[in-house]
């Protein structure tokens, strides 16, 4: 599923124009994106979070160089679904 199918969705379901519903899910985004960036997680009840984790350094390898590389501790987004979304899913999806 798309972000356009998404708005489509949404659009059918509440009658809202498509145009304001593809505003709201893109300030929607913008606004989890912002937060993120910020180093706060953000917690929808029900359905999950957008949480901030982080990784420690660690060594890698070019192969093509055959050399080690160190790489850094750094941050990366991640979601993590809340347990009535997890359960759901896992009835539905066969």
């Amino acid at each position: 599923m798309t972000k356009a199918d998404i708005v489509n969705e949404i659009s059918e379901q509440t009658g809202i124009e498509k145009l304001q519903v593809q505003h709201t899910v893109e300030a929607f985004m913008a606004s989890v994106k912002s937060s993120l960036s910020k180093g706060q997680n953000v917690y929808l009840r029900g359905f999950g979070s957008f949480v901030v984790k982080k990784r420690a350094q660690k060594t890698g390898r070019i192969i093509s160089k055959n050399t080690t590389i160190v790489i850094p501790e750094h941050h990366v987004p991640a979601f993590k679904p809340a347990k009535t979304f997890v359960s759901q899913v896992k009835k539905n999806v066969k």
